[in-house]
């Protein structure tokens, strides 16, 4: 869920993220240039920009959060010193560093938030509703569970939030769009380039030599970070919701009647209905005397000519009973049969004759063919009470010490014994885990819990418990070269060819801007086909993959270029021809491209402005707090 809310919560906040990776560099100066302790602050802090502070722990919860993230995108574990080689730790230290700067430039403008405008945010948030579409409170509680947040800390979360989204609107507003740059990023993005190109291959770089065992140790060695294994854990857990303790056969049939005939009308039947026409008269007399025109031969489609009526100006649609406002009216409607006139109707408005053209039985299921579904929701509304009081038993056997196995075996219950699972969900073969109740919490806390602990209960969000216990952890690992050997030839040997190709396809390229045919070159290759594609935008083309597309607009037009294939081969290509439309302010794609353009120039702006705050506030940082949660420090990983 965290996903969703950054990308509905953000809005420029979230290039705040990008806007403030563009001042690492600044900041790392300014950082790192400091002492290695700061003085005068808590023992728990880690840094402090202007007088807003940084805790250690905020920190180490941003980091861990970052680093878990980055996992769970490359599917392997990340150790914190890879983390610290492409400078995760920095890059999150600096993000912190602008919204403190930030926060610290709200408190000094007096800007402030009321509690009920938090809240109405908070109730309005899509992320927290429910099946219902409105607020739901077990949701937005399972939310706060799962992010470690109390409703107050994440109320003072928000408030933060939309204090330094207002002063980064501020900054913004007032930002106009040059004409002569709208125009140039238009012509920019309309260009369109026509290419001839050829798919070299993976055979075309020949056969390759077997290679040696120590070829492959030594390439298993420069490239040991993609043979891993992830850290698994076998886990206890016992899980019970309404549908594991519902007892459906349990059910009375006199039970299940007695709620079929309670719902039966609304539920399970479809009233009756009658296309129904209707004919007012001024008084009730003259009423009377159309009603015994019809008893003397004439017939209601006369009396609507005499009334100037069509049979659509008289309908009253197919309807049933309780759509009929006025009860005269339905009664008498529903009392006639099909193809029958009333006798004259004292109505609300006047006196009517009705008539009934067409008569639509009611419908009912009968109880037999809904009987199992309504067992089962009876049972499934008893369990509610079953599981609390299962739930103090577990409780009760827990504090008494005993383990989740054998609290679950004194209250009559089971528990399921995963005996591998990774972050991911995914077990020893990297298989998905697919009946895994509440996976994402479940694995959340599991990894966050160790052997022995004695664990919070979660909550199910469609309601009931879940405990668990960690049986069982195995570290993640660097494969060995053995365990290795098989993935490792492998991609030594598509490494080799790509290598190859890629000469190869490179000396090619200088033959074609050296005037050398690409017709000729290709039938040279083994009548490789050529292909043609105009319809190449920096967007992308139907024919071409986005890498190619790139490539071809690095280059000028008559000019050759060679880039990898989707299937490990290469692309050889040559530009033919360029097109670049005038401006045309109307063009419906400009509204897009401004929206782009004013992005990027408001991140650009935003992060100067946060340069200089930050230059002005002065940061200072405990660099030994900074290396003890990053796992610089000796003993710290």
């Amino acid at each position: 869920m965290l996903s969703s809310m950054r990308a509905t919560a953000q809005g420029w906040l979230g290039r705040l993220v990008m806007a403030t990776l563009m001042t690492v560099i600044i900041l790392s100066f300014a950082i790192w240039g400091i002492g290695d302790i700061f003085r005068g602050f808590g023992a728990g802090d880690l840094a402090k920009v202007g007088s807003t502070e940084i805790s250690t722990e905020a920190f180490r919860n941003a980091y861990q959060t970052e680093l878990q993230r980055l996992q769970r995108l490359e599917r392997r574990n990340i150790t914190n010193e890879e983390a610290r080689q492409y400078g995760i730790d920095r890059e999150v230290l600096s993000r912190m560093v602008g919204e403190a700067a930030l926060n610290d430039q709200a408190a000094r403008f007096g800007l402030a938030i009321s509690d009920e405008s938090v809240k109405k945010s908070i109730v309005s948030d899509p992320n927290f509703k429910g099946l219902t579409g409105q607020f739901d409170r077990q949701v937005f509680d399972s939310f706060l569970r799962e992010e470690g947040f109390t409703e107050k800390t994440y109320m003072r979360h928000l408030r933060a939030l939309e204090l330094r989204r207002q002063i980064g609107e501020a900054i913004t507003a007032g930002l106009q769009l040059p004409k002569a740059l709208i125009e140039a990023m238009f012509r920019f993005e309309k260009e369109t380039r026509s290419a001839d190109y050829a798919v070299l291959p993976v055979s075309s770089a020949g056969q390759l030599p077997p290679p040696s065992q120590r070829e492959l140790e030594t390439y298993f060695e420069a490239n040991r970070a993609f043979y891993t294994v992830p850290e698994y854990r076998s886990l206890v857990v016992l899980t019970l919701t309404p549908d594991s303790v519902a007892k459906p056969e349990a059910v009375a049939e006199a039970d299940a009647r007695n709620r079929y005939e309670e719902v039966k009308e609304a539920r399970f039947g479809a009233p009756e209905k009658r296309e129904v026409s209707q004919v007012l008269f001024a008084s009730e007399e003259e009423a009377r005397k159309a009603r015994a025109g019809l008893d003397s031969g004439k017939s209601f489609e006369d009396l609507l000519k005499e009334k100037n009526l069509s049979p659509k100006d008289a309908s009253l649609g197919t309807v049933t009973r309780s759509a009929l406002v006025d009860k005269a009216v339905a009664d008498a409607a529903f009392a006639l049969k099909g193809g029958e006139v009333s006798q004259p109707v004292k109505a609300q408005f006047g006196t009517v004759l009705l008539r009934v053209s067409k008569i639509i039985p009611s419908t009912l299921k009968p109880f037999e063919s809904v009987a199992g579904d309504l067992k089962r929701e009876i049972a499934l509304h008893r369990a509610q009470a079953e599981i609390a009081k299962l739930h103090d038993a577990i409780e009760d056997q827990r504090t008494s010490g005993k383990s989740l196995t054998e609290a679950a075996q004194a209250t009559g219950l089971e528990v399921r014994t995963i005996e591998a699972v990774d972050t991911n969900g995914n077990d020893r073969r990297g298989q998905k885990i697919t009946d895994l109740p509440n996976g994402p919490a479940l694995l959340k806390a599991s990894f966050a819990s160790d052997i022995g602990v004695d664990n919070d209960t979660l909550r199910l969000p469609g309601g009931g418990y879940q405990w668990f216990e960690v049986a069982k952890i195995e570290k993640a690992r660097t494969k060995t070269f053995n365990e290795a050997k098989s993935d490792v030839e492998k991609a030594w040997r598509e490494d080799q060819a790509g290598k190859r190709l890629a000469a190869k396809t490179a000396e090619l390229v200088k033959r074609l801007d050296q005037g050398e045919t690409l017709a000729s070159i290709a039938a040279a290759e083994g009548n490789l086909p050529i292909k043609h594609a105009d319809d190449i935008r920096r967007s992308g083309s139907k024919s071409l993959p986005l890498i190619a597309v790139n490539a071809i607009f690095k280059v000028n037009v008559n000019r050759a270029g060679e880039v990898t294939g989707e299937d490990g081969g290469r692309i050889l290509f040559q530009v033919t021809g360029s097109t670049v439309p005038p401006f045309d302010p109307d063009a419906p794609e400009l509204a897009n491209i401004k929206e782009q353009t004013k992005s990027a120039l408001d991140e650009d702006l935003i992060a100067q402005y946060l340069a200089k705050l930050e230059s002005d506030l002065g940061i200072k940082l405990n660099a030994k707090a900074f290396a003890a949660v990053t796992g610089a420090l000796p003993g710290s990983d």
